[in-house]
C-alpha cells in the first residue's frame, strides 16, 4: 500500500524569481526609515507601493485562476510574497486585499460580478477587505454581525484590517434565507469606516458600521466561502511571520558582529552565541512548517492541520525572534528610530489574529489524544 506523495518544500525558480522581484521592489520602496515616517501619519498604508505590486508584479492575484484573470498560480507562490512583505513589515493591503478578500470570493459562484470584483483587485484597481474581524479563528461559527434585509445592510464589524484603505468590502451577513456574502462599495451614505488605535502600526484596523447600506448579494455557500479564506490566510500568516523572524535573526546576527564590548564582539560571546544557535533552530523547523501550509493553501483536512501547526509554532517563534531583536541591540533596540519595534508589534499582532496559538492547538489536540479544552 503506497503512503501519501511526499510534499517538497523545496523553493522552484519561479517562486525564487517572484521573490527576487518583490525583495528589489521593497528593498527601494518600503525602507525603515519611509515606514516610519508614513507610520505617523493619517495614511500608513503605502498604496503608491500597492499599485505597482499588483499593476507590476501581478502579486494581487497569484492564487486565481487564469479563467477568472489571475496568474493562475498557487498559495506557495502567494505565500513567498507574504515571506517578503513580513521580512519588510510592508504598509500594504495584502492580507485584507489579495488575500482575505480574493480567497472569499475564490468560494462564491463564478458570476460576472465576482469576477470584475477579481479583476479590479488583482490589478489593484481597487482594494478590497473581508469584513471580519482581524480576531476571527478559523473553524469558528459564521463570523457575522450584520443583518442582510435584501440588499440593504446594517450592522458593524469590529477590528477589520485594512478597512480604512478598502474601495469594496466582502461583508458575512444574516439574511432571510441565513448566511449569505455581499459586495459594498465603500463610498456610499450608508458605510462608516472608522479607524481604531492599533498595535501594529503597519497593518492599521477599523471599525466598519452599516447604517442602509447597499450591496450586491453573492451566490454561493457563504460559510464555506467565509471558513476557507480564514483557512487559507492563517496559513499564509505563518510565511510572513517566518520572513519576520528571518529579518530578527539576520539584523542582530549582524549587529553583534559589529557591537564590541571589552575589546571584542559582542556576537563572540558564547551565551549570545547559543541564543542565536537556537533561535535559528526555531526559525528552521518553523520554515518547514509554514511551507507546508503553503503548499496545501488551508484546503481539506490536511490543509486545516497544517495551517494549525504552522499559525501556532510561527507565532511564538516570530514574537521570541522580535523579542530577542530587540533585547540584543540592547539600548538602541529600544529606540523609536530603530524598526525593531515594528518588527516586535507586528510579531504581537499576528500573534493574535486569524486565531490564537492556544485556539489553533486546542484544535490539534485530539489528533494526537491529548484533551482539548473543557
Amino acid at each position: 500500500m503506497e503512503g501519501p506523495a511526499a510534499v517538497n518544500l523545496l523553493y522552484t525558480d519561479i517562486e525564487d524569481q517572484l521573490r527576487a522581484s518583490v525583495r528589489d521592489l521593497l528593498t527601494d520602496r518600503a525602507q525603515p526609515a519611509s515606514i516610519l515616517a508614513r507610520c505617523e501619519t493619517d495614511k500608513p498604508l503605502d498604496l503608491d507601493l500597492w499599485r505597482t505590486l499588483t499593476g507590476e508584479l501581478g502579486v494581487g492575484s497569484l492564487h486565481v485562476p487564469e479563467e477568472l484573470g489571475g496568474q493562475g498560480a498557487s498559495t506557495r507562490e502567494t505565500a513567498v510574497v507574504m515571506e517578503e512583505l513580513g521580512r519588510f513589515v510592508a504598509p500594504v493591503p495584502f492580507l485584507g486585499s489579495a488575500v482575505l478578500a480574493t480567497t472569499a470570493l475564490l468560494g462564491c459562484e463564478s458570476t460576472d460580478a465576482v469576477r470584475e470584483l477579481l479583476e479590479q483587485l488583482g490589478a489593484g484597481r481597487s482594494v478590497g477587505a473581508l469584513a471580519v474581524s482581524l480576531a476571527a479563528a478559523p473553524g469558528s461559527a459564521f463570523p457575522s454581525t450584520v443583518h442582510a434585509d435584501g440588499s440593504v445592510l446594517r450592522g458593524q464589524v469590529r477590528s477589520v484590517a485594512d478597512a480604512g484603505a478598502a474601495d469594496v468590502l466582502v461583508v458575512p451577513a444574516i439574511g432571510q434565507g441565513g448566511a449569505q456574502l455581499h459586495a459594498v462599495p465603500v463610498d456610499q451614505a450608508g458605510v462608516t469606516v472608522t479607524p481604531v488605535v492599533s498595535l501594529d502600526l503597519t497593518r492599521p484596523i477599523a471599525d466598519v458600521s452599516f447604517d442602509g447600506a447597499t450591496s450586491t448579494v453573492l451566490s454561493g455557500d457563504a460559510e464555506s466561502a467565509v471558513d476557507g479564506a480564514l483557512w487559507t490566510a492563517a496559513g499564509l500568516l505563518a510565511s510572513e511571520q517566518v520572513g519576520l523572524a528571518e529579518w530578527c535573526v539576520a539584523t542582530t546576527v549582524a549587529y553583534l558582529k559589529e557591537r564590541h564590548q571589552f575589546g571584542r564582539a559582542v556576537g563572540s560571546f558564547q551565551a549570545l552565541k547559543h541564543r542565536l544557535a537556537d533561535l535559528w533552530q526555531e526559525l528552521a523547523l518553523a520554515r518547514a512548517a509554514a511551507r507546508h501550509a503553503a503548499d496545501t493553501g488551508g484546503v481539506g483536512d490536511e490543509g486545516r492541520l497544517a495551517a494549525s501547526l504552522a499559525n501556532s509554532l510561527c507565532s511564538t517563534v516570530a514574537v521570541h525572534a522580535a523579542e530577542e531583536c530587540v533585547q540584543l541591540h540592547g539600548g538602541i533596540g529600544m529606540t523609536w528610530e530603530h524598526p525593531a519595534h515594528l518588527y516586535l508589534k507586528r510579531a504581537k499582532a499576528d500573534q493574535i489574529a486569524l486565531g490564537t496559538p492556544g485556539r489553533h492547538r486546542a484544535l490539534l489536540a485530539p489528533l494526537v489524544d491529548l484533551p482539548g479544552p473543557a
